[in-house]
């Protein structure tokens, strides 16, 4: 049960910044040895943002039995399920207006799960990431006009309650994304506010004249001079002046946004990715502190009490995009179930491209020490390799599937709860502008078909052979297939899916291994980066675990003798 703070809480903050001397330890210690042994250096991996919330999202089954499992360490496990990232806009129309719509999305439900476990056809998913579904006057949401409505580009309120009664028979929850930090510049409130200086909405936004700032500064999220002319004042704008910042000092605001997410969870949505999320008060790069850390932090605990209400295992994700453990870790003391881990993403997509391992469980292991004493042993990792923001992970590995199968590996065997970016599973491509790495989702090759969506053109990937759901569906070697077996095998395999994560040099830099453990078993996961044939010799792991025998080798086989595993090139095997 999630159990409710304070908001006076917010102080324990301090305690955070005071333990930083334990993050630094913790995540330095012992570097000299790794290093030596996989002749690589640990990397900074830290951008998660865990919490004291239940895990209770995954609904996982009851570990099995296993006699051998270590009890030298505390276990902290990660119950898990993997989420696919959709932009509605680009993945499925049901109406043929080149728009993707909330009725194209329960369409395609069975492609990403269809309920029935013991068919292999579809992606396997647990969770789906909506992005912005409400109205708004750009293409891509995230500058809000109406927060309780649906943009009519993509269907009304009775379509999104659809789609969560179908997506739930189907075990799929569904989290929204929730962009509070700013409106709309178009929004009513803001207008208003613009308009009557003595009016309603006048301080739901940050004027600099009202309060006596200085129309200067460098915004915190490397836009600029965040303040922008309007009407013989100026107003704050992090991002872009379309975007004028809501006051989070003015208690109505926080009335109204925890009142909208309310709004959200009684229609069923089971939780949200919060947008900005360390931007609330963290404006101008003069704001980074940890004083303005606490004050992010105590909206967010008070907004996690007020959802907590409605329901207990709403799932929230933040948005803070760090790589310091002790800058985001702040944020899992009952705020955030789970923050995205931008630095492991890039070491993932780092060792995919130079087939090293880059000291990922290492670090892990470290962060995951300090986030179970931050969070009381109760956070998940938000895992993934890029999202909407990021060119895509086949266009960073120069398009080279193996690699890219390799990402994949890494991505779906590591704890936490991994996130798909739609079209990921089939190696779109896309590179910035935005407008390129949200490009429409290709199910079929040559001229569009049937619910294709057509609004952007598509020009990195276009006529790219074999890059659609229809060439790689029945194709035992394509990408597609390699996520469905790898989202397949983490659900069969409690360790796997659930498990906390121990460090286990290989002594081959080419070769990236960890431990997953659980109560109730352990295993050894062993990844050959490369396109050579490797050999690594296997000892006892934690609690000294022996490792006996192969259950698994994704995709071919492997070779057991003795005490040496030899993994043939860009291969996985798990051992128990």
């Amino acid at each position: 049960m999630f159990h409710l703070c304070k908001r006076a809480d917010a102080r324990r903050f301090l305690s955070v910044v005071a333990i930083s001397g334990l993050s630094a330890a913790l995540l330095a210690g012992c570097s000299g040895g790794r290093a030596s042994e996989a002749g690589t250096s640990p990397s900074n991996l830290a951008s998660n943002v865990p919490s004291a919330s239940p895990r209770s999202l995954s609904a996982s089954p009851a570990s099995p039995s296993n006699s051998s499992v270590t009890s030298a360490a505390a276990v902290d496990e990660q119950p898990s399920t993997v989420f696919y990232e959709i932009f509605v806009r680009s993945f499925y129309d049901s109406d043929g207006d080149g728009i993707g719509d909330l009725k194209g999305i329960t369409e395609k439900l069975d492609y990403l799960n269809d309920g029935n476990p013991a068919t292999k056809d579809d992606l396997g998913i647990g969770g789906i990431w909506l992005m912005p579904i409400n109205p708004s006057p750009s293409y891509h949401g995230y500058d809000v006009t109406d927060y309780r409505s649906i943009n009519p580009d993509y269907g009304t309120i009775e379509d999104m309650q659809n789609l969560l009664t179908e997506a739930h028979k189907r075990g799929i929850k569904v989290i929204m994304d929730l962009v509070v930090n700013h409106t709309s510049r178009m929004h009513p409130w803001f207008v208003d506010s613009a308009k009557n200086k003595d009016g309603k909405y006048r301080n739901w936004y940050v004027w600099a004249e009202d309060q006596h700032r200085p129309v200067s500064g460098t915004s915190a999220a490397g836009s600029g001079n965040p303040w922008h002319p309007l009407l013989g004042s100026h107003y704050m704008g992090t991002f872009w002046d379309g975007m004028p910042d809501l006051n989070f000092d003015n208690p109505q605001v926080r009335s109204e946004m925890k009142d909208i997410g309310t709004f959200w969870l009684k229609q069923g949505v089971d939780g949200f990715r919060l947008d900005a999320a360390k931007h609330i008060y963290e404006d101008l790069l003069s704001d980074k502190s940890a004083a303005t850390t606490a004050k992010n932090v105590a909206w967010w605990q008070e907004f996690r009490q007020s959802m907590s209400k409605v329901n207990p295992e709403a799932y929230i994700v933040g948005e803070v995009w760090e790589n310091s453990a002790v800058s985001v870790g702040a944020y899992l003391d009952h705020a955030f179930n789970s923050g995205f881990n931008f630095g492991l993403a890039e070491s993932l997509i780092n060792s995919a491209k130079t087939e090293k391992d880059s000291g990922v469980a290492f670090t892990l292991e470290r962060t995951y020490k300090l986030y179970s004493q931050l969070s009381g042993n109760a956070f998940t990792d938000a895992t993934f390799l890029t999202n909407h923001d990021q060119n895509r992970v086949m266009s960073q590995l120069q398009n080279q599937p193996q690699h890219a199968k390799m990402a994949a590996s890494m991505l779906l065997t590591l704890p936490g709860n991994p996130f798909i970016y739609y079209g990921e599973e089939i190696g779109m491509l896309g590179v910035k502008p935005d407008e390129g790495i949200r490009e429409p989702m290709r199910w079929t090759a040559g001229q569009p078909a049937n619910g294709q969506t057509t609004w952007e053109p598509g020009s990195n990937n276009d006529d790219k052979s074999g890059v659609n759901v229809a060439s790689q569906l029945n194709s035992s070697d394509s990408l597609l297939e390699r996520y469905r077996q790898l989202i397949s095998i983490r659900g069969e395999i409690p360790a796997l899916r659930d498990g906390d994560i121990r460090d286990y040099p290989s002594g081959n830099a080419g070769v990236m291994a960890y431990e997953r453990i659980t109560s109730g078993q352990q295993i050894l996961v062993a990844h050959n980066l490369t396109g050579e044939s490797l050999s690594i010799t296997i000892r006892p792991g934690t609690g000294k675990h022996p490792y006996l025998k192969i259950i698994k080798v994704i995709p071919g086989t492997a070779r057991l003798d003795q005490a040496t595993l030899t993994i043939p090139p860009y291969t996985t095997v798990i051992m128990e």
